[in-house]
């Protein structure tokens, strides 16, 4: 069987089952493991499906497929996220940016929660839904494909006509030189939009992120409301941020 029908056949299989392994696809079209390996790897840098740990799944299934196995530092992500908790009360208006330690907070909300939320990760939009009490409302706009979020200047008009309570916001880079700063200069400006929607600013930063600076300005330090590490407040690593006057939880 030539590779670029073998390959049409993995896409069929994905494309059906939604997630298959590499095993399942090994046996099916005769052909070793590796081989099967070598042409996930291929398909997935064509955005044909997405390549996970034992086979693939489709790029649809990538939006269900953020379970905690696949968040990386998951147990500081936790601890944000249920540091974060104490912050939010009932009826509160929120906007939540994109990444994993956002999500996990999503999966974290309590159930007995009341709020709004607005937020333009389809990712977090999706574990809201499944929350009983909270009013999920997507921003829609242009889809970046690798991070699932929506980009584009539709985003930012929409966000101009909201107030929230509060915003929690994902970190990419802080820094006490720099504030934060973010790897995609369009999400940098979506973020800066966030900002001037909410009454409140939280940074969820794991401590890996701190000390890092990326190109596209987000705010500088004097703007930080708060920022949640997965630290205690008296690790040394975070000494420079308390001289700088940062409030940290």
């Amino acid at each position: 069987m030539k590779k670029k029908e073998r390959q049409k056949i993995i896409i069929d299989e994905v494309s059906i089952n939604r997630k298959v392994s590499s095993s399942f696809l090994s046996e099916k079209l005769n052909v070793s493991e590796d081989t099967i390996r070598r042409d996930i790897h291929e398909l997935h840098g064509k955005g044909l499906l997405t390549k996970v740990h034992g086979g693939a799944i489709s790029t649809i299934q990538k939006l269900y497929h953020y379970n905690e196995d696949v968040i990386y530092n998951r147990e500081n992500k936790i601890r944000i996220a249920q540091k974060a908790i104490s912050l939010i009360r009932d009826g509160m208006v929120i906007i939540m940016s994109g990444g994993t330690t956002n999500l996990m907070l999503a999966k974290l909300f309590p159930k007995e929660l009341k709020a709004t939320i607005y937020t333009y990760s389809l990712p977090i939009a999706m574990q809201l839904i499944e929350h009983p009490l909270i009013e999920t409302i997507f921003i829609g706009g242009k889809i970046h494909r690798n991070s699932m979020v929506t980009i584009g200047i539709d985003v930012i008009q929409y966000l101009s006509n909201i107030r929230a309570d509060i915003c929690f916001m994902g970190v990419s880079g802080i820094s006490i030189e720099q504030g934060i700063t973010d790897e995609g200069y369009e999400v940098s400006l979506i973020k800066k939009a966030m900002i001037n929607s909410s009454d409140h600013i939280v940074y969820l930063a794991t401590s890996n992120k701190l000390n890092l600076r990326h190109r596209y300005d987000v705010c500088n330090i004097n703007e930080i409301d708060m920022v949640v590490t997965n630290l205690d407040s008296t690790d040394p690593a975070l000494e420079d941020y308390q001289k700088a006057g940062l409030n940290l939880l």
